[in-house]
């Protein structure tokens, strides 16, 4: 039984500890989903497109058709052959980076050439990715945090829809939604590039341009240059971004693998902290079951007072962007089920994920290999 308990006390407490928060950040997420800003500066809207992403015109019209009373929307990429053919919106404005610098990666390279590009007059900065159809409150909610006293940054998180709903597809949103789900009030440990907003004083005033240099994360660069000048990341609930692509076992893996050793370059202790985390709590359902298989009944109880905690923090993370994705409902009316009772086997997964990506330093993101670098300090 020490062997036992040395797994599955520490697991019972991982699960229990969990919980703590989910109130308060329940009560942030529909304070912010409630609010009605009314600052709105002229802002500049960048998003990056290499190649084809599934539904990328619907979009990029998504972007063009934001309720904000001020806004450009530039198209980013490092040549004209990246943009695919018929997908562009009426208002969007291209700038090609043709961008040579090996030791950046070429997404870095786009947005920094979109930044020198901005119109003299927006006050804010919003980037996006091209995989996502942005909710139409989405600079809104971006902009609302950026009037508060600390607030260098806000960000939104994506939230996968997928149709149609295939296993793996599922799985993948479970697992990514456990990330997002670490977003709330309080300091935020990461932002992520798909729904960023920065004033524009702000990101020249802490050297964004410096930090994006011989980097491949434009995302963790830029968390990177926030901490450095001592400025918050906002979370913005109503910039959650449904992404409706599908995926498979082989590209869910290696997409996963690619942002865990991200993760291990650039912000290690978070990485480390989720391998402890997902050791000690795996390793307690596997002696759950063990003890289980010996014919301890009470067994049972234990380890289903051990996961119950992450799938009711699954389901209600599910709950939440709901609230927050009024346009989706249907889809979690048909799937949001997958958050409560996936949640065990995502957990897995997680465990796997961040094993794989314990060894290696170099990344391949649409045709092109990286070598990761970890940043001075990092």
């Amino acid at each position: 039984m020490f062997w036992y308990w040395l797994f599955a006390g520490p697991a019972l407490l991982l699960a229990f500890l969990s919980l703590l928060g989910g109130r308060k950040r329940a009560a942030y997420v529909m304070r912010r989903l409630s609010e009605e800003p009314t600052n709105f500066p002229p802002a500049s809207v960048i998003v990056p497109v290499k190649g084809w992403d599934e539904g990328l015109r619907e979009n990029l019209a998504a972007l063009a058709s934001l309720d904000y009373p001020d806004y450009e929307l530039l198209i980013a990429a490092r040549s004209a052959e990246d943009i695919p053919p018929g997908v562009l919106p009426a208002r969007a404005r291209i700038v090609l980076a043709h961008g040579k610098d090996a030791d950046t990666g070429e997404k870095v390279q786009n947005l920094a050439a979109a930044v020198r590009a901005t119109r003299k007059v927006s006050g804010i900065f919003a980037f996006a990715d091209s995989d996502g159809r942005v909710p139409s409150g989405w600079l809104r909610a971006l902009a609302a945090p950026l009037s508060e006293p600390g607030v260098g940054a806000s960000t939104g998180y994506r939230w996968y829809t997928p149709e149609p709903a295939s296993l793996w597809s599922l799985l993948r949103g479970v697992w990514d939604a456990a990330a997002g789900g670490t977003l709330g009030p309080g300091r935020n440990r990461f932002l992520w590039g798909g729904a960023t907003a920065i004033l524009k004083e702000t990101f020249f005033e802490i050297r964004v341009l410096e930090y994006w240099k011989n980097t491949v994360s434009d995302d963790y660069a830029l968390s990177a240059a926030l901490r450095a000048a001592g400025l918050s990341i906002a979370y913005a609930p109503g910039a959650l971004v449904p992404c409706i692509e599908g995926t498979g076992a082989r590209v869910f893996f290696a997409w996963a693998r690619r942002q865990m050793m991200l993760t291990r370059v650039h912000a290690v202790n978070l990485w480390r902290q989720a391998l402890v985390a997902h050791v000690i709590y795996c390793g307690g359902m596997v002696a759950g079951v063990v003890a289980c298989a010996g014919g301890h009944a009470w067994a049972a109880l234990v380890l289903a007072a051990q996961l119950a905690p992450g799938m009711w923090a699954g389901r209600r993370r599910a709950v939440l962007a709901k609230r927050a994705l009024a346009g989706c409902r249907d889809w979690f009316r048909r799937h949001g089920w997958a958050h409560f009772w996936l949640v065990p086997a995502a957990t897995w997964i997680w465990l796997v994920v961040l094993l794989l990506s314990a060894r290696g330093d170099t990344i391949r993101w649409r045709g092109y290999t990286y070598k990761l670098k970890r940043p001075p300090g990092g």
